[in-house]
């Protein structure tokens, strides 16, 4: 299927690496241009190469922290009037409410609420005259079912999805049209970190958690990153204008409901 968007413009965020590494390059393989970015320069510069080299597209590199201004400010210079923007950032780690402080709770929402939204007010009105945009934003699983341990993610993430809500029906007749991809278990290194903290303590090896948690989805197997990829280039296409405001889980059958 022609996805209809190539030569369009991209902004995908938090990208060097895992799920959003395969947003941009599942969008660079149907010909969009891309502009990625992370904090570490050398991996933003592999996984510039990478891109280049399997597809042929502009890659624009950005090394900044976008939960910043200036981290943002670099990414809208380098693409100031992207077609597609791909929000994403590291979700906060795990812990007991009763440890976090303020600071800790403001971090996390300015990762995963404040940051993006800023991002989708900044491009946004561009889209809208140009009567064509895209905006997926990656959030967890934890809107769908929240998760004991991921509080500070629980919040922060169901307030974008509430704002989403809202702001997707207002700009839908412009043809901009925004979603957001809920991630289950994916074999990235942030689950590889998480099973390596839970080995630790149980005493069982890497191999054994992972083959446990892998046991645990109804499809038996963990999620691969170019599937995750493949969803957000479909959400970006032409064929997405009558998908408003959803939330697509992508964790193999993991969350149990009727609808």
């Amino acid at each position: 299927m022609d996805l209809g968007i190539s030569g369009r413009t991209a902004i995908v965020c938090a990208s060097s690496k895992g799920l959003g590494r395969a947003c941009a390059l599942a969008l660079a393989q149907e010909g969009v241009n891309v502009v990625i970015n992370a904090r570490t320069a050398a991996d933003v510069s592999r996984t510039a190469e990478e891109i280049r080299d399997l597809t042929g597209v502009s890659v624009t590199e950005v090394v900044a922290d976008i939960t910043t201004p200036a981290g943002r400010a670099a990414l809208l210079t380098a693409a100031p009037t992207p077609d597609i923007l791909v929000n994403n950032a590291g979700g906060p780690g795990p812990g007991d409410f009763r440890d976090w402080d303020e600071a800790v709770w403001q971090d996390a929402i300015n990762a995963n609420m404040i940051t993006p939204i800023l991002l989708i007010k900044a491009t946004i009105d561009g889209m809208i005259a140009r009567r064509f945009g895209r905006i997926v934003n990656i959030t967890s699983r934890s809107v769908k079912t929240p998760l004991p341990a991921l509080g500070l993610s629980n919040g922060a993430r169901a307030g974008l999805t509430g704002f989403v809500a809202g702001l997707s029906r207002q700009v839908a007749a412009h043809n901009v049209v925004i979603n957001n991809l809920l991630p289950g278990p994916f074999e990235t290194d942030r689950i590889r970190t998480s099973a390596a903290r839970e080995a630790g303590k149980s005493g069982l090896s890497l191999d054994q958690i992972m083959a446990k948690r892998a046991a645990e989805i109804p499809v038996g197997r963990l999620g691969q990153p170019d599937e995750f990829g493949k969803a957000c280039a479909f959400l970006c296409s032409s064929h997405a204008e009558f998908i408003i405001g959803q939330n697509l889980l992508l964790d193999g059958g993991g969350f149990a409901s009727t609808i």
